[in-house]
């Protein structure tokens, strides 16, 4: 093709455009998609194929504005004194202590985005239709911090001690509520974790509404990484999403992971464009400035956007880094009039710097009807020159020095004389910029990050757990028991509407279904269909205010509205509280991390690990049989972990917990453990509640008893059973104990000997567990359906030798009898572990221990079910 074929194709292409053009002006948006749409099916029928789906055009997705309700070179001074005071904060503690740790990086280049937020968007908790939900990237939170201390929240000294807590007044490293509970709202660190908690707490103020609890939905913002999109958890809830227009992302997109480019080859925006859309979400790209967005205005015949569609990741990151002259050069190319239309253009820069561009973007995401992403192209180390800026390295820059320090500074334009320089001063606002942060956080309600707590106004009625702290001769499991006590629970006027059922699948495993048409199954729809059930008394009865929470196969999800439950206290309210019914096996094994950061955020309420038990769960295996949640569980430090083997222990437990939660505003969250064998159920022994709630009551007394049975939930079935053939067969008298909490019980040892160390001129105090087993010395034997580990967390602080049998190794499928000969925890072998003990005392001869597994059939040659 000759050139005069080349310009004759361009003019004709030109044509279309202006044509494109000029019916868009005249007919608007939705006709002109009619049209595009009706091209590309004209086209398939001449036997053109599509073009490849590569996401939308790697242009602005809004027109750029004319005007900008603010002041832009105020609002640019305060932005340039809170990157100064960000990185000073960060290098001043690295200088300070040497490796402390921090990140520069992150904050440079989401800081504009962050500042138009904060100042014409997030509500504060003073605004008359309450707080907006905040959740922040955790790694820009130096710059969070620069900005309270502009606004006087924070000040030096405490900038000074960033990251350095223990000795008070330091601040966290990252957003963390349990740290500081004034400040930090919601914990985003670990990454990944913020979308998926955002998405759920969209979607529970959405119930709340249509459960009449709020008026509104509050306006959720999610400041994110574009790196951490590639979590699981950040996209794996996308569609769910659907409808909730009070939500809004805003994803800084800085190409750049913690070590390198997101996407060096590809490109991560356009990636994220493409997830964004198929999820129904509403994409606002904002990719350029004016600059850009004025060359491509003037480019006639598309060349610009043809180049910019045609670059990958690296190749920003690379032309980021060589500064604004090479991205200009290779935006306008060699072409003639581009070069013309550039020179009469401010600087070229990415849309993510742009205060125009992103509050156009921001404003029409607060007014969208559906959820709303705004992908903001952002250079990492934003100002940092050599030392971070576009590098590989800036997540990790935590200082800068000499020319670069310079260099940093003048660009920034911030007061900082050339003497005063290597001491990074911090920066506080003159009259004008307090004037204007105080005023626009006033007219939006008050500072931002801010956590505000409100007292419960909930009361437990002692009188709802008393039917269920009697017994039943009938054969019930405490899965079944649980759910009948919640059902009664939610039949109180006052509490009732205020406890969130939730369960992920399988309500109907967990015996939940008569639930469906008492409270119903949360839709924001409405029921749009009718179930195939629909005549059944325990009809799937899905209405739009409906109670229960079924979320679908998703624990991760589950617990996103278990920490919005949870909070309520603390996000404006109303006080909520949440019971999460889940497969014990899928809980801390598998959203252990949401778990950690509910505790973080300071959640209240239920974790409910139904079907536990290695072998207690009998026909599912190896992959569902929970032997080990509660040592997970032990390390959690908000969680009172329990495990019950009787319906009047779950009612005092649940009946403390509501207690610490609502009344007492305790921020706790209980670990519950259910099964689902069922079994009479005995009446609640004199004066046992306290040592329930403690972790440890006696169930079967003996006199000066030679040895003593630690047992619990379904197993302390055996330890009973094993004590009285002990006491029939070998006249040895043993005692049985319910352990309702060994983790309670260790975390109280821990407490008491502590305090004992630190105290040597004062009286000894002693633990709980040895007020209760007393002092006298005998062997104890513990038999749980759970690994070894656990009981053995007791053995120092016990007045005689453990011997621990537990459910160590992988579980598989059987009877209930056989799994547990199998796992070695049935009454046979609590007996010869028992006699074990006492031979090992000189109290019985060894030949009874023989005689014992001899008439068990036990095969002592056996494999051990704890492989290597």
């Amino acid at each position: 093709m000759n050139e005069r074929d080349r310009e004759a194709r361009r003019e004709r292409v030109r044509d279309w455009l202006a044509s494109l053009e000029e019916h868009a002006r005249a007919e608007g948006d939705e006709a002109t998609r009619d049209l595009l749409s009706q091209l590309e099916r004209r086209a398939a029928s001449l036997g053109i194929p599509p073009s490849p789906v590569d996401g939308p055009p790697f242009v602005n997705t809004l027109p750029y504005p004319d005007g900008y309700p603010g002041d832009l070179e105020l609002e640019e001074r305060v932005e340039a004194f809170v990157r100064w005071n960000a990185m000073a904060l960060v290098a001043r503690s690295n200088r300070a202590t040497p490796g402390i740790g921090g990140h520069i990086g992150s904050y440079a280049s989401a800081a504009t985005a962050i500042e138009v937020l904060l100042t014409h968007f997030v509500r504060g908790h003073a605004h008359p239709e309450g707080p907006d939900r905040l959740f922040l990237q955790g790694h820009a939170s130096p710059g969070i911090y620069a900005r309270a201390f502009l606004e006087g929240r924070l000040d030096a000294s405490q900038l000074d001690r960033f990251r350095r807590e223990t000795a008070g007044g330091g601040l966290s490293s990252y957003p963390h509520p349990w740290l500081m509970p004034d400040f930090w709202e919601t914990p985003t660190v670990s990454m990944g974790l913020a979308p998926i908690l955002a998405i759920y707490q969209a979607r529970f103020d959405r119930y709340l509404v249509q459960r009449g609890l709020r008026e509104q939905a509050p306006h959720t913002w999610a400041v994110l990484g574009d790196g951490e999109m590639d979590e699981p958890e950040s996209l794996g809830a996308l569609r769910f999403a659907a409808g909730l227009g009070h939500l809004t992302f805003v994803i800084d997109g800085n190409l750049q992971r913690l070590d390198g480019p997101v996407r060096g080859g590809g490109r991560a925006l356009s990636e994220l464009a493409r997830l964004f859309e198929g999820a129904g979400w509403r994409v606002l790209q904002v990719l350029w400035n004016g600059a850009v967005c004025a060359l491509l205005e003037a480019d006639r015949d598309g060349l610009v956007a043809a180049r910019i569609d045609a670059t990958e990741d690296a190749t920003w990151q690379r032309l980021a880094a060589e500064g604004e002259e090479a991205l200009r050069a290779h935006l306008v190319g060699d072409d003639p009039h581009l070069r013309e239309v550039a020179k009469t253009l401010g600087p070229f820069d990415r849309g993510g710097h742009d205060r125009r561009a992103l509050h156009a973007a921001l404003a029409a995401a607060r007014d969208s009807d559906r959820p709303t992403v705004v992908l903001a192209h952002t250079v990492k180390g934003r100002g940092l020159g050599e030392a971070g800026e576009a590098q590989n390295v800036a997540h990790k820059t935590k200082d800068l020095e000499g020319d670069a320090l310079r260099a940093f500074r003048d660009r920034l334009g911030v007061p900082v004389s050339d003497e005063a320089l290597d001491d990074l001063p911090l920066l506080e606002a003159d009259d004008a910029m307090r004037a204007h942060l105080e005023a626009r956080r006033e007219a939006l309600g008050g500072p931002r990050p801010r956590r505000v707590t409100v007292p419960s106004d909930l009361e437990v009625d002692p009188t709802l757990f008393e039917r269920f702290e009697g017994g039943s001769e009938r054969e019930v499991t405490t899965t079944a028991w649980l759910v009948r006590l919640l059902g009664a629970l939610l039949k109180d006027d006052s509490l009732g509407p205020r406890l969130v059922p939730i369960v992920p699948d399988e309500a109907r495993t967990f015996g939940m279904e008569a639930l469906f048409p008492r409270i119903g199954v949360h839709v924001a729809e409405g029921e749009a269909f009718e179930p195939v059930d629909a005549g059944s008394l325990v009809s799937y009865d899905a209405r739009e205010d409906g109670q229960l929470l079924e979320e679908g196969i998703t624990e991760a999800g589950a617990m996103g509205s278990f920490v919005a439950a949870g909070t309520g206290h603390a996000n404006g309210g109303p006080v909520t509280l949440p019971f999460f019914f889940f497969y014990s096996m899928f809980g801390f094994q598998r959203v252990g991390d949401l778990i950690w950061a509910a505790g973080d955020a300071r959640a209240r309420g239920f974790l409910i690990g139904a079907t536990s038990g290695r072998t207690t769960l009998n026909g599912e295996g190896l992959q569902h049989q929970d032997g080990h949640s509660h040592l997970t569980g032990h390390a959690y430090p908000t969680v009172r972990p329990y495990d019950v083997a009787y319906g009047y222990e779950l009612a005092a437990i649940v009946r403390d917990g509501m207690r610490r939660m609502l009344e007492d505003d305790e921020d706790v969250i209980v670990y519950l453990t259910v099964a689902n064998e069922p079994y009479p159920m005995p009446p609640m022994p004199a004066g046992a509640r306290d040592g329930i709630v403690r972790g440890l009551h006696r169930v079967r007394e003996a006199e000066r008893p030679q040895v003593s049975l630690l047992g619990c939930g379904p197993l302390l079935r055996a330890a009973r059973d094993a004590a009285e053939r002990l006491e029939a067969d070998y006249g040895v008298a043993a005692e049985v104990w319910s352990v309702t909490s060994f983790t309670l019980l260790h975390r109280d040892c821990c407490r008491v000997e502590r305090w004992n160390r630190l105290h040597p001129m004062e009286e000894p105090v002693t633990p709980f567990l040895r007020e209760a087993l007393g002092e006298a010395r005998r062997p104890f034997v513990a038999v749980t359906d759970w690994v070894k580990a656990l009981p053995q967390t007791l053995a120092r602080w016990l007045p005689g030798p453990l011997h621990a049998l537990g459910t160590d190794g992988f579980g598989r499928s059987d009877t209930r009898e056989a799994l547990r000969r199998h796992f070695e925890v049935d009454a046979d072998h609590t007996v010869i572990a028992a006699l074990a003990a006492l031979a090992d005392e000189g109290v019985v001869a060894r030949r009874v221990v023989q005689d014992a597994i001899e008439a068990a059939s036990v095969d002592p040659e056996a494999e051990t079910p704890l492989r290597r």
